[in-house]
């Protein structure tokens, strides 16, 4: 039998001098449209079920309504004749909510625009004038500090304080146009795509992610950026928007889906969470 070579081990792709070491799968980057490829669910069956369950046991939420589109997916929806809310307001009062509850943060929100008419009159402030007004939603010196500084950077790049541009701008662009400003992260800018912009995202909330665990559509240690990927690549467009607002409602509402140590008094008994059947695993 004829002895190879290094002249034959490099004619069949090796290297005569050195050799080659199976990739680390640790070195690896995996996709981040795909983090978790060998995790099958959710199927677009599992989420029209859990849509349809959890829409049977609460209803559409009616805080959301005037978010929801109609049948044509291009058009707003009819639900509301509220004036639609611009997108920098949306931004803001998204950025007021992190780390907080829903009241509070609507408080906020409020008590920002009843102080200040105009986001130039924020900018031109003193930054302890804006924490007050926003002291309700809690770590206000914080979020007063990125509010200007969001409300400086979108002056400086485009003259004036507007995003309504965004609208045109394919998904891409929005997340790489929002995600240069200090304290907007994924989930902020997911949610402004969602409500703000009507386009087919899927927001991960402490609630969706608590729950997304436990009925095993994630795995159970998954963080959220790649559960916010794997859910957005495997729930159908078409079902996200109705599951997302419907998982966060339940979220807080339901005993048995409640984050542990929460006040339980008033929500729905641990019995009639259609999700039980689901549950793959604990906490």
């Amino acid at each position: 039998m004829k002895k190879k070579t290094q002249s034959d081990a490099f004619m069949m792709g090796g290297n005569p001098k050195k050799r080659k070491l199976a990739p680390n799968p640790a070195n690896s980057s995996a996709d981040p449209a795909e983090p978790y490829p060998d995790h099958l669910g959710p199927t677009a069956d599992a989420c029209r079920a859990v849509r349809d369950d959890l829409m049977s046991l609460h209803g559409f939420p009616k805080e959301f309504l005037k978010y929801r589109r109609t049948n044509d997916r291009s058009q707003p929806s009819d639900a509301t004749n509220e004036e639609e809310e611009t997108v920098l307001d949306g931004l803001i009062c998204t950025l007021l909510s992190q780390n907080t509850t829903d009241s509070n943060s609507r408080r906020a929100f409020a008590s920002l625009k009843s102080v200040f008419p105009t986001w130039k009159d924020v900018l031109a402030a003193e930054a302890k004038e804006v924490e007050d007004a926003i002291r309700c939603g809690g770590l206000a010196a914080t979020k007063a500090l990125r509010i200007r500084g969001l409300l400086r950077g979108i002056l400086e790049r485009k003259g004036e304080m507007c995003l309504e541009y965004l609208r045109r701008l394919p998904v891409h662009e929005v997340k790489a146009e929002l995600s240069q400003f200090k304290g907007i992260g994924p989930k902020t800018v997911a949610c402004v795509l969602m409500f703000q912009l009507r386009r087919d995202d899927f927001p991960v909330d402490t609630h969706v992610f608590r729950i997304a665990k436990s009925i095993g559509w994630i795995p159970s240690g998954a963080d959220r950026e790649k559960a916010y990927h794997h859910l957005n690549k495997r729930i159908p467009d078409d079902l996200k928007f109705d599951l997302n607002c419907l998982l966060v409602t339940h979220g807080k509402l339901c005993q048995s889906c409640a984050a542990k140590g929460r006040d339980r008094k008033t929500r729905a008994p641990h019995e009639s969470c259609p999700l039980t059947r689901y549950c793959c695993h604990s906490e």
